[in-house]
């Protein structure tokens, strides 16, 4: 079976949108949609009819052009149905478990409560691709706007089961203010120093970081390595509960 096609859209700040084409059907996809025109412009570009709108959570610059966009195509919208009612034009409501079919792929659905209570992220297994919208980020994990500490690590945890060279296509291009928070929580990583510095450089030419490997983010990503006895050791909490470890870095982050 064929790999999805990935095209990444940046716009606003530092957002990343996401158009997807299953390349043995006609399903064309746009995950998080915050404004029409790129994504009008990328499908006439490419010579493409969009069919889905593939949401991960309710924020405006995620969902700002739902209804324009199926205004103009029709296509269906994806979403989480325990957050229907926040997602404008929803017509296909997923669950945690639930397989979607996009053409001929399957995308396996997490619920992934803690930056929303409704977020929800999308595993493409065939063509190891995960879109998981804003709670994992390259280093980094979404902020704790609707949820708690233990929902969002028992998020994020459902991730770590997934395997090591799964793409993480997450929404925003937040790595580098993410690499320096994080050599303040595990200075001695030898693994994040190396991505640190090819970070720095990718940045500085202008380059993405996004997406990342969720291998290299359980090798580096704070946020997913709680149990560490070196970041705990760097906390002064030895010994301490991984959700204990878990919010004291998310705190530790939200005034970085």
């Amino acid at each position: 079976m064929s790999k999805l096609e990935i095209h990444q859209i940046p716009v606003l700040n530092d957002n990343y949108l996401y158009l997807i084409k299953d390349p043995d059907s006609d399903a064309v996809g746009i995950v998080d949609p915050a404004v029409a025109e790129p994504v009008v412009e990328k499908l006439e570009e490419l010579g493409w009819t969009l069919t889905h709108i593939l949401n991960t959570h309710h924020h405006m610059d995620h969902t700002g052009a739902n209804l324009e966009l199926k205004e103009k195509t029709g296509c269906m919208v994806v979403g989480a149905g325990n957050d229907a009612e926040r997602i404008p034009g929803i017509d296909l409501r997923l669950a945690d478990g639930e397989m979607f079919d996009f053409g001929t792929q399957q995308a396996k659905i997490f619920e992934v409560p803690g930056h929303t209570t409704g977020h929800i992220a999308y595993w493409f297994e065939q063509s190891d691709a995960l879109f998981c919208g804003d709670t994992l980020f390259a280093l980094g994990c979404g902020r704790l706007f609707e949820g708690t500490p233990m929902q969002m690590w028992n998020s994020l945890r459902k991730f770590l089961d997934l395997p090591d060279e799964t793409r993480v296509f997450c929404a925003h291009e937040y790595t580098e203010s993410n690499a320096h928070f994080a050599m303040t929580i595990e200075p001695q990583n030898h693994d994040l120093r190396e991505r640190f510095d090819l970070i720095q450089e990718l940045r500085s030419q202008g380059k993405p970081t996004v997406p990342s490997l969720l291998g290299e983010e359980k090798a580096t990503n704070p946020f997913l390595r709680p149990d560490s006895d070196h970041i705990k050791q760097t906390l002064g909490m030895p010994g301490a509960d991984v959700v204990e470890v878990f919010a004291e870095i998310r705190a530790r982050k939200d005034s970085f």
